[in-house]
């Protein structure tokens, strides 16, 4: 099972609104950043710091709306082949949000670990081009990876220790988002306190990090003004 975790708790000063509520579409960041997700996860967790209320009312009315219109029919055909009994989406609130966006991956890794996900993705709610094909390509891969790690001829030794791997989308030599973490890293980077940011925890803790290589130029684009 793979969990999401999608952060969206910063004050978007340079947006001049929450971001989380920007539209891409018909839809806001927030809610088009949760279905991409639900594409290959069972769950998405939201953290949300600033404007958490107003922000969660607004996102709760927004799928209300969809799931009056029925426009979920796809996240439900993905679910089915991932296999999971339901979709959700949790939220949880980053009371230490000023601390910036490191803060919230930890608190959000730390609400999906326990759903006991064999992988999490990390997607920022600034990326809302991020193609649905890029999050199946990277569960995929994944997926791989992690049975991979567990086989019966890797070493004793080796699977005592942990499977601490992180895969990375990149486009044209540019690493972006979402990145998927395992569950033996995704624990290490929730505990650590000291490291700079997610990809120094990333450095500090991870035993191999791959990179996927897509043609999706929206892993790379992030949305920080209006018109961007």
């Amino acid at each position: 099972m793979m969990v999401g975790v999608l952060l969206a708790a910063g004050a978007s000063t340079r947006m001049g609104r929450p971001k989380a509520l920007a539209r891409t579409g018909a839809e806001s960041f927030i809610a088009h950043g949760v279905r991409n997700l639900w594409c290959a996860c069972d769950t998405v967790v939201v953290v949300l710091g600033a404007n958490a209320k107003l922000i969660r009312r607004r996102t709760e009315a927004e799928f209300v709306r969809l799931v009056e219109t029925g426009c979920f029919d796809q996240e439900l055909h993905a679910a089915h082949r991932h296999q999971a009994q339901k979709l959700e989406v949790r939220f949880v609130v980053n009371r230490g949000w000023k601390q910036g966006m490191y803060a919230s991956a930890r608190v959000g890794l730390g609400a999906a670990l326990k759903y006991a996900p064999a992988g999490l993705f990390v997607l920022p709610v600034d990326h809302p081009a991020v193609r649905p094909g890029t999050v199946l390509d990277l569960a995929t891969v994944m997926a791989q990876a992690v049975q991979a790690a567990h086989r019966p001829a890797r070493p004793r030794a080796q699977r005592r220790a942990g499977f601490s791997y992180a895969l990375v989308p990149r486009h044209r030599g540019r690493r972006g988002h979402p990145i998927v973490l395992t569950a033996d890293l995704a624990r290490a980077v929730a505990k650590d306190a000291r490291a700079t940011d997610l990809s120094d925890a990333v450095r500090r803790h991870a035993r191999l990090v791959g990179y996927l290589d897509v043609r999706d130029p929206g892993i790379t684009r992030n949305v920080n003004r209006p018109g961007d």
